[in-house]
């Protein structure tokens, strides 16, 4: 697994001096950026790095301090580093290629300039790993390839409220730890379209438990796929702060970057 890591590194980072050759051109007075908050130390050498960015440019949701925690707890837990940034500077920066996984959490609106959508690109491209979290649909509706890695956009919900999700796979490690029907308490996105034929679906979610549903009986609430080079995995779970405190989310989350990361893989049944 070490050799994997370290010949997509390798790979995503000379990806990303292309791009980054190309964006000096026009920007030759772009300093690097680092992270504005530094990883919480693990106890033993970490294993691989994650970069939460939680920019928002529409909504912002009250629970990103309680979700940047959280991940940082995970971290600290479970052997790897946890920097956190709001500064979308950074993906035009060196140091983005430190990162098997960016996690976006509950990011909004049109958070990254055209640069930065290729950097990010370019990042993917290379074999970096991307987590979205709830709200991180909920923007860049004008950039297709973004709709494309975190599988659907956000249209609408409403209130929060107690719903009935069924676990549809029980062998991925975001997954493998759910009961086969969980019930909890969230706001419970509607997208745009049912991301089914391009994602491999995880979750999905019964509307007979709850009202305002709009996606049918066919309603995928967590999905991964491999895109682009890269590893994607989204949930659409964790609208409140009380779900970073909820041990059974943040294995659901753990689980989602450690597959990001390429640190593992899903059983296969049998």
């Amino acid at each position: 697994m070490h050799g994997y890591l370290e010949r997509f590194r390798g790979l995503r980072q000379g990806l990303l001096c292309a791009v980054l050759l190309s964006i000096a051109a026009c920007s030759s007075s772009r300093s690097e950026v680092g992270p504005e908050e530094q990883a919480v130390p693990v106890t033993t050498s970490p294993r691989y790095d994650v970069l939460v960015f939680s920019k928002t440019a529409k909504f912002r949701h009250d629970s990103i301090p309680d979700g940047i925690r959280a991940i940082r707890r995970l971290g600290y837990e479970n052997g790897f580093t946890v920097d956190a940034t709001e500064d979308s500077r950074i993906f035009l920066s060196d140091s983005l290629g430190k990162y098997e996984v960016l996690v976006f959490l509950s990011t909004s609106g049109d958070f990254l300039n055209d640069a930065e959508q290729a950097a990010f690109e370019a990042y993917i491209r290379g074999g970096g790993g991307f987590v979205g979290i709830h709200g991180a649909a909920a923007g860049e509706y004008d950039w297709p390839f973004y709709g494309e890695i975190v599988g659907a956009w956000f249209d609408e919900h409403p209130r929060p409220q107690q719903a009935t999700l069924d676990v549809v796979d029980r062998m991925h490690p975001s997954t493998a730890h759910l009961p086969t029907r969980w019930e909890r308490f969230d706001e419970w996105y509607n997208y745009r379209s049912n991301p089914r034929d391009h994602v491999h679906v995880l979750m999905t979610l019964d509307e007979q438990t709850y009202e305002g549903g709009k996606m049918g009986q066919d309603y995928p609430i967590a999905w991964a796929h491999e895109f682009a080079g890269g590893r994607a995995w989204y949930t659409g779970l964790g609208h409140t702060s009380e779900s970073y405190s909820e041990p059974l989310f943040l294995r659901h989350i753990l689980g989602g970057i450690e597959w990001a990361a390429g640190m593992a893989d899903a059983r296969q049944p049998g």
